[in-house]
């Protein structure tokens, strides 16, 4: 009989401990990333009296978390961020590396891209020329800007009309007679500044022109740069564009001379077809396309994050680029991550050491952007765990209530 009372005090504890854990499953069941446990029990040692084997209670095993997938909501936030499969993101506390399932990401005041308690979230930063380093390191978007680009390339389609008056009259910008037609683009030097270059196209034989390159010096002077000679064949095709690099002097200390390539089509010398550029048609002259390679300084205005966890950054100059690359770690057993509070789990000897990765390789599942995944906690479930450990701490008080009446009897005998 003492031998039952203290069966039936093991199966009170065990309820009781079992109690608590779903009762922690039911108060995160809105908390973001959150991953319900379960509870195993395990029986107590026996112990034998002749051929009878008779248990000695039950004790609480250990509590297994449930690492299946939440559901995952829409949010529009480009930082909330949800891993859809496995694995998990890396937060830096101040006081070691953790990992977590909770994407709620924000900016904080510094530029860091932090959990809502101020972690840190981790990841390889990616250089201007598209490196990815190999350290990592906190994802920090402050101060990021799109460097300069100067111009060195342009590349132009026009029609000349085939029709046009040959000039044999010297160039003049400031005399229009000198020239049949112009046109003007804009390009950068090395230091982002935008400059106007005007071209002036001449006619100088059948299917022979000229475009002079007149802008602007460092001096303040009109300077006309150089000249470029455009030959055509019969049909109106480009035959030769004769791209050779026009020097600029763009001055305001960027870098001198400037080398610059107008391209207007490859032609039939090149092994074109001399049609994708300019041509010399018997039409009016037109302008079909302007385009260079050269761009200004510009400050970073928005993100987004694809799938492979690469967050790309959009500049006031246009540009796109790589900035981050997140970073998800693996585990041989994630069973066995010690939960440490905040969403947090920390590796413990018998999770195995992080496998660190990028997303949607090596097992680990893809980022979605503007998501969050939510608790994986199952109410309808939970309750009827609830009802269960109820019923079972219920039996084994039963039990000892029982064990103490017969106590009682069999004390009452000797009266």
């Amino acid at each position: 009989m003492l031998k039952s009372l203290f069966t039936g005090v093991s199966g009170l504890n065990a309820m009781s401990l079992a109690m608590g854990t779903i009762g922690n499953n039911i108060a995160n069941v809105n908390t973001v990333g959150f991953k319900g446990s379960r509870n195993v029990f395990a029986d107590l040692l026996s112990s034998s009296i002749g051929r009878l084997s008779i248990g000695g209670g039950v004790r609480m095993s250990r509590v297994v978390p449930n690492f299946m997938q939440g559901s995952i909501i829409t949010t529009g936030n480009t930082t909330d961020l949800a891993i859809d499969g496995d694995g998990f993101f890396i937060v830096n506390t101040g006081n070691g590396i953790y990992y977590t399932r909770n994407g709620l990401f924000l900016l904080d005041a510094d530029g860091y891209l932090v959990t809502s308690e101020g972690y840190r979230l981790q990841g390889w930063q990616i250089n201007q020329n598209g490196t990815i380093s190999s350290t990592l390191g906190d994802i920090n978007l402050s101060n990021i800007m799109s460097e300069a680009q100067a111009t060195s390339n342009v590349s132009l389609k026009a029609n000349l009309d085939a029709e046009a008056e040959i000039i044999t009259t010297p160039f003049d910008w400031d005399d229009p007679s000198t020239y049949n037609y112009s046109t003007t683009l804009t390009v950068y030097d090395s230091l982002g500044k935008a400059h106007a270059i005007s071209i002036y196209f001449v006619k100088t034989d059948v299917n022979t022109w000229d475009a002079h390159y007149v802008y602007v010096d460092g001096t303040g002077t009109i300077t006309d740069a150089g000249t470029q000679t455009l030959t055509f064949n019969s049909d109106g095709s480009l035959n030769d564009d004769n791209d050779t690099p026009i020097n600029f002097d763009f001055g305001g200390g960027a870098v001198s001379p400037q080398a610059i390539s107008f391209n207007y089509g490859t032609g039939t010398s090149e092994g074109g077809t001399g049609l994708d550029g300019s041509t010399q048609f018997a039409a009016p002259f037109s302008t079909n396309f302007l385009g260079q390679d050269g761009y200004p300084a510009g400050d970073l205005k928005s993100i987004s994050i694809n799938e492979d966890g690469i967050i790309e950054g959009l500049f006031s100059n246009g540009q796109v680029r790589n900035l981050y690359q997140i970073a998800l770690a693996n585990f041989v057993s994630p069973w066995n991550l010690a939960k440490v509070g905040d969403n947090l789990y920390a590796e413990t000897g018998a999770s195995g050491q992080p496998i660190i990765d990028v997303p949607n390789t090596g097992g680990r599942g893809k980022i979605i952007s503007g998501a969050l995944e939510m608790s994986n906690v199952d109410l309808a479930a939970e309750f009827t765990n609830l009802i269960l450990i109820q019923r079972a701490f219920q039996a084994n008080a039963r039990v000892i209530t029982t064990s103490d009446e017969m106590l009682t009897e069999l004390v009452n005998i000797k009266r």
